[in-house]
């Protein structure tokens, strides 16, 4: 499939809204629904002063009430089922094509089949199909390809940042070779470079190393990552190998990448299990960063640190130590949309 002229939107470019899928009692938060709704309900708050904000739920007159401090203009509700709350990866993606917006609709598995995904993968033919888009927007059935939105960075110019671990992982498209993969990609993208992550995890973490747990485009020239300092840590020499890798990485014009270290989240555990927690996790709006808080003193650092990447945007932190509970953050309960997408 080629397309001409076709875009992958950078997340910094000016936005319509971002999605939130709400989590619910017949989700994984049903233990600590409360405490997670109080972090969506900061999420959708913040979000909702700059943009508007897509709602998934169950019943919308039970949420309305718990969204009051929201900007309620900028609410848009749909009623739909749901397995889980992790809009980055069953949301739809949208590209740009010949002038027009287009949601791209791929299959998401559960990260490979780790978990229940019925209901998530319907969501965005629903959402087309309710009419919370603009007429023109059009949508593409990409359902042949397993690929979550947490798993690719785009540049807005040709360029996407991911990792083997994840791309090739079997329980995704296991019908495909790795340079098949890669083909189809840079098709359905119209990519000039990918650049591989071939080193890189985060303890916990399901996903097999999405790439927004780890490092982001800032600017199509700036790439902030997750560095550890800490020789002791589990972590250290995988991602002291992730930073050659990035080191060596260089731009579509062949220059080498402006890079900003983030702090190495303090350990979080649930028992003896210990949660991705991550600063790479903040999510780009129309004005702002959000960045995930983990109620540690390297939620300065961190905010100081994505300051310098995006000197014009507000940087707000919110408390994401509930999410992680689940093995995901900020970035990953949300999709972003180009300005022009949403109705």
């Amino acid at each position: 499939m080629k397309l001409k002229k076709m875009i992958l939107p950078p997340e910094w470019a000016e936005q319509s809204g971002v999605m939130l899928t709400w989590p619910h009692k017949n989700s994984d938060w049903s233990e600590i629904l409360d405490e997670v709704e109080q972090c969506f309900i900061s999420i959708a708050k913040a979000i909702s002063q700059k943009e508007k904000v897509l709602v998934v739920c169950p019943d919308k007159d039970v949420l309305s009430p718990k969204l009051a401090e929201c900007r309620i203009g900028n609410i848009i509700f749909a009623e739909l089922p749901s397995n889980d709350t992790w809009a980055r990866d069953h949301g739809a993606i949208t590209v740009m094509c010949e002038g027009k917006f287009t949601l791209y609709d791929f299959t998401f598995n559960g990260w490979g089949m780790k978990f229940a995904s019925n209901y998530d993968n319907q969501i965005t033919y629903s959402l087309f199909q309710k009419g919370v888009f603009q007429n023109e927007v059009g949508y593409e059935n990409m359902q042949d390809l397993v690929l979550e939105g947490g798993s690719i960075e785009s540049d807005g110019e040709g360029v996407l940042l991911t990792t083997r671990e994840c791309l090739f992982s079997k329980n995704r498209n296991h019908y495909l070779s790795e340079k098949q993969i890669e083909q189809r990609l840079t098709e359905t993208f119209n990519l000039k470079k990918i650049l591989w992550l071939s080193s890189g995890y985060l303890a916990g973490d399901d996903t097999d190393s999405h790439i927004d747990t780890l490092a982001r485009f800032c600017d199509r020239n700036t790439i902030a990552y997750v560095k550890c300092d800490d020789p002791e840590d589990e972590h250290y020499e995988a991602l002291k190998r992730m930073e050659e890798e990035l080191i060596s990485f260089t731009t579509v014009n062949n220059k080498p990448y402006n890079l900003i270290s983030l702090p190495m989240a303090d350990a979080a555990y649930d028992g003896e299990l210990r949660l991705p927690a991550t600063y790479a996790n903040f999510l780009i709006i129309n004005e702002a960063v959000l960045v995930p808080f983990y109620n540690s003193p390297k939620d300065e650092i961190a905010e100081l640190q994505i300051q310098k990447a995006f000197p014009a945007r507000e940087i707000i932190g919110i408390d994401c130590q509930a999410l992680i509970r689940q093995n995901g953050s900020l970035h990953c309960v949300t999709m972003q949309f180009p300005k022009g997408v949403l109705a």
